[in-house]
Parts: C-alpha cells; structure tokens; sequence
C-alpha cells in the first residue's frame, strides 16, 4: 500500500484488498503528458506528449498510441497528424475516431479536432474559434450524452511563449456538432483546465490551475481548485449553475479529471491521483513521484497514469468503473 495513501477510511472500498502500481513504459523524453483515451475494442491508448522541441528550437507535441498485446507486452507507436499543432487533451468519441484538443500555434489554429482511431489517422477540424474569435489554447474536453461537446479554453499557449495575445476569456464552452452552435458556459476562472460529468450529467466539474502560469510562474495564493456546478435547463438549454468550490489541492494542481460510476472524482495533482467523494471529502491518493497530468480508466478498476516520462497503470477494487466508457 505504499503508493496508496489512505484519508479517509471509505478509500479501502476503492482500492481493494490488494491495489497495484505497475511500470509500464518509459522513456527519457517526456511522452505521456495528456489525454489518455482507452479504445477497448482494440486494447489501445491515445496519448500525447509534453512541449517537445527540435534542433531548429520549433515546438510540437507528439501524439502516439499505446499498444496493449495480448502476451502482456506494451508498446508504443509515434502517429502523424500534423494538423492538430500542439496537442493536448482528448476523450473517446465514437467507434471511429477520438477527440483532441489542438492549442495551435502562432501561425496555426487551435480547437478541437475528431482523428481517426485507425491508420492513416486522418484528422477532422470540428471547431477553431467562437464566432471569429479564434480560441486561446484548447485544453480538455468531454463529451455530453446528448452530442454536444463541453471543452476548456485557457491562455496557457499565450503565457508559454507559442501563442499571440488572448482574445477571447478564459471560459468554458460547449459545442452542437448537429448544430454547429457554439456556447461559453462558464467563465470568473483563472485558467480553466480538466473537466468532466458526474455520472447522471447533473454536475460539471472544472479544475483551475491558475497557480501556474508560465515556466517557473507559480503563486500558492492563485487557484489550485477543482469547481463544481449543477446542469439545469431553462428554455430548452442547459446552463451551469450553483458554482461551489468542490475540492482545493495541496500539492501543485488538479490537471486531468474524471468521475467513476459511484460518483466519486479524481484528479491528477502534484503528487500523483488524488481521490474525492462526491461531497469534496479528500478519500485518498495514489501517490507518483513528480505527479500525473493525465490520466484514464481501463477495465475493472485499471487506470493508465501519465507521468510525463513514464507510463503507469493503477489497478483498484475491480469493482471500480470508470464514468466515461462504464467498463
């Protein structure tokens, strides 16, 4: 249990009677930073890389796809899709193709981007500005039961040097891809980053890293805070509502988030996976040295930890089951 940091006794019931942290891969390059989005049907894993940069001193993101085999072998594959500059977050989307955040360059857009979940990984602009306005740099995004997709949008592109002047707040949206409407939800945040639904849709949490700004920018006085808010329609239309401090970190901040069916939430924060019960009380966590950005449930209880140059896999209770795809 040394990985397992328990604080609260209802964290045993998650974990089990014999939780593991497994070393899967890892590099001397930092390729597991974001997204982390599990394909079931073929026992692979999305992920993309933190800021890489070349001899000519250009930045990129490198996306690559993890590669479960059935001997328990894993490997990695570098894939192309040079439209979506600078990567970052993403999430299942359909049998086909996956969703990812593009934060785009000084030249080139961001927005969300639907690839291919097969070679030649074909990349689909879906969204690149709010009526004109392009975004500031896409970071996480998620996607409704009723179509609609609900992403971040912060100014980190502007405050890491590879981004020009926001125009736009830093808010949260919500896309009709039947519609092609666009909508800001939320805004009031410092840098909006991770968010998810609870598992009946009710509640929306976004997390906050505002205590980061920029390399070496840091200020334990700015959010480091995971916001909750409830789901209500009027006039046909959802809206977020009851804005509520749901959880503060207390090592570096909450990046990546997510819900397991039970309701309770994780996030990846300075010091590995912290573990809330849906009434903000800190359960657990699960502890990784240097941290995890990102993360992503697999089957019963397994979840895939990114910690930039290595790969981990958690494995809880097998009861346990991820919101997103309920295995």
């Amino acid at each position: 249990m040394e990985h397992f940091q328990v604080h609260d006794p209802a964290f045993h019931t998650l974990t089990g009677d014999a939780p593991k942290l497994e070393l899967l891969l890892e590099k001397d390059y930092p390729f597991a930073h974001e997204a982390g989005v599990f394909i079931p049907e073929k026992n692979e894993l999305f992920i993309t890389s933190g800021q890489l940069v070349d001899a000519a001193g250009r930045r990129r993101v490198q996306i690559s796809k993890i590669i479960f085999r059935q001997d328990g072998s894993v490997q990695s594959e570098e894939i192309s899709c040079p439209s979506v500059e600078m990567a970052n977050g993403g999430v299942n989307y359909n049998e086909q193709k996956w969703l990812v955040c593009a934060q785009g360059s000084g030249s080139g857009p961001g927005g969300l981007y639907f690839v291919d979940i097969d070679p030649p990984y074909k990349a689909e602009p879906v969204v690149a500005d709010f009526y004109g306005r392009p975004f500031n740099a896409v970071n996480d995004v998620v996607v409704h039961s009723d179509g609609s997709i609900w992403f971040t949008d912060p100014c980190y592109g502007f405050d890491g040097g590879f981004k020009p002047k926001p125009r736009l707040p830093n808010q949260v949206y919500r896309y009709d891809p039947t519609t092609r409407g666009i909508r800001a939800m939320a805004d009031g945040f410092g840098r909006p980053n991770g968010i998810c639904f609870s598992p009946d849709e009710k509640t929306v949490y976004v997390t906050d890293t505002d205590w980061i700004r920029g390399l070496g920018n840091l200020d334990d006085t700015r959010a480091a805070t995971i916001y909750a808010f409830d789901v209500q329609h009027y006039a046909g239309q959802p809206f977020l509502t009851n804005r509520r401090l749901f959880a503060f970190c207390d090592t570096g901040i909450p990046d990546g988030i997510k819900c397991d069916m039970d309701g309770n939430v994780y996030s990846g924060c300075g010091d590995g996976v912290h573990v809330w019960s849906a009434g903000g009380v800190l359960l657990g966590k699960i502890r990784v040295r240097g941290g995890v950005a990102n993360f992503c449930f697999g089957r019963s209880g397994e979840m895939f930890l990114l910690n930039e140059t290595r790969l981990w896999r958690a494995q809880l209770a097998g009861t346990v089951r991820g919101a997103l795809l309920k295995l």
